[in-house]
């Protein structure tokens, strides 16, 4: 190679299309989660606070006094222990809110429901309840 020349080199060039097209695609798969997340509803459930102290029996309100709704493991409805269809169930709550102002509707779902369908099962009773419609859960501890 002879002193005066040089070896012309090539800049390296860097396609920047393939690059771009995966971004977009990356840039839409999070476009399309948030928005089919940001569709569900939520609702607000209050637990009740932890309580210290026994109430004694005689304090407790009885059987006759409480309404809960029970929702088994094929969603078929029960109120206080008897089966119930679900347009018979509206009408017995708006009946019983209506003469009780100040009692609440419990709805006692089965552990192996899955979460949505409890939740919209609540849902749809709290548009007939209002806020005194309220999830209540069994202890899991056996005796």
């Amino acid at each position: 190679m002879p002193i005066g020349k040089r070896r012309e080199s090539k800049i390296p060039t860097i396609d920047l299309v393939p690059m771009l097209t995966v971004m977009m695609g990356v840039l839409a798969f999070f476009v399309v989660v948030s928005v089919s997340l940001g569709s569900e509803q939520l609702i607000e459930v209050e637990l009740p606070p932890e309580q210290t102290e026994d109430v004694p029996p005689d304090q407790l309100p009885s059987i006759n006094e409480i309404f809960i709704v029970e929702m088994d493991e094929n969603q078929e409805t029960s109120l206080n222990g008897q089966p119930i269809e679900s347009n018979q169930l509206v009408l017995e709550i708006e009946t019983y809110l209506e003469k009780n102002p100040k009692k609440t509707v419990y709805l006692v779902p089965d552990q192996e429901l899955p979460y949505e369908n409890v939740m919209q099962f609540l849902g749809d009773m709290r548009a007939v309840g209002g806020d005194r419609v309220s999830l209540a859960l069994e202890d899991g501890e056996e005796e």
